[in-house]
């Protein structure tokens, strides 16, 4: 693996790719229209958003490879690293990006709710795959962006640019939901193996040794990205990844208060908890009754 850059603004990815300047806190670049470079793997202290339009290849996304389809949306968050391994030989690039610094959107509506775009931290193959429609929006999103970018710096720039790059995210937001209606059938297979994943970990001694099971360690035995987890769970059942493992660890919990040999302290200290209160006010909670009320009720 080729070293690792770390991108720390706008302009020094713009310097790495050719790229000319023209606001010190967003680009947009047609990489059709840059000279070859040395392709390069970055931490990005930065957003980026690459939009891919014909197949180039195996990118590099944290360690994971993966092979661009057409019309294909990656979003990278700050601190992520991304990028192409080098060949050692400049290559001609292609497709679009946007590089935008969180100092553009600091004090906006958009940096208020940039965290609502769970996509920036899915993983790079559950990216979101355009349609000729989707894709004309797109590309219109960041006409405008452009538009404004090559437009006179004025009072009114920042405003503009950081509400097209909202209509921009926005519009990525319904077209991942409609990417998860689409593939209903892959999300249904999803859904059966993390049932199947708490199952077996709340039939091993895990719980007793490490714990309740995070919602980042059911994706990765899915291998998934725990917010792509969570979104597609939501979006299919309607209850987040956490309201999914707590209502298995009820049923399991119901299932042991029946042996009347274990006290409920010892219940909740194999179910995962430390605290015994703490599973008695969940248990309360869910079910509407105390554990002990529950046995004495069955």
């Amino acid at each position: 693996m080729s070293k690792v850059t770390r991108i720390n603004s706008v302009t020094e990815y713009n310097n790495l790719v050719g790229q000319e300047t023209l606001h010190p806190l967003v680009s947009v670049i047609d990489f059709s229209k840059t000279e070859p470079f040395h392709y390069f793997r970055g931490q990005m202290d930065v957003y980026a958003i690459f939009l891919k339009d014909i197949k180039c290849g195996n990118i590099t996304y944290g360690i994971k490879n993966y092979d661009y389809e057409e019309g294909t949306l990656i979003f990278i968050a700050p601190g992520q690293v991304y990028g192409v391994e080098g060949t050692g030989e400049k290559q001609q690039a292609s497709g679009t990006a946007i590089i935008f610094h969180p100092d553009l959107i600091h004090g906006t509506s958009l940096g208020k709710h940039i965290d609502d775009y769970t996509f920036f931290s899915y993983e790079v193959n559950e990216a979101l795959h355009l349609s000729n429609r989707e894709r004309e929006i797109i590309n219109d999103c960041i006409s405008k962006i452009n538009y404004e970018l090559e437009h006179a710096i004025d009072s009114h720039s920042k405003t503009l640019i950081v509400s097209y790059l909202e209509l921009f995210l926005n519009y990525s937001k319904r077209f991942y939901e409609r990417q998860f209606i689409t593939r209903s059938h892959v999300n249904k297979d999803i859904l059966v193996r993390f049932e199947a994943v708490l199952k077996d970990y709340f039939s091993s001694e895990q719980p007793l040794e490490a714990g309740l099971p995070s919602v980042r360690y059911c994706a990765d035995k899915l291998f998934i990205s725990p917010n792509y987890l969570g979104d597609l769970l939501k979006k299919e059942t309607g209850k987040s990844a956490q309201e999914h493992i707590q209502l298995r660890l009820i049923d399991v919990a119901k299932e042991k208060i029946f042996d009347s040999e274990k006290s409920i302290s010892e219940i909740a200290y194999e179910l995962g908890f430390k605290h015994p209160q703490h599973f008695t006010r969940m248990f309360k909670k869910q079910v509407g009754m105390s554990p002990n009320e529950y046995r004495n009720l069955n």
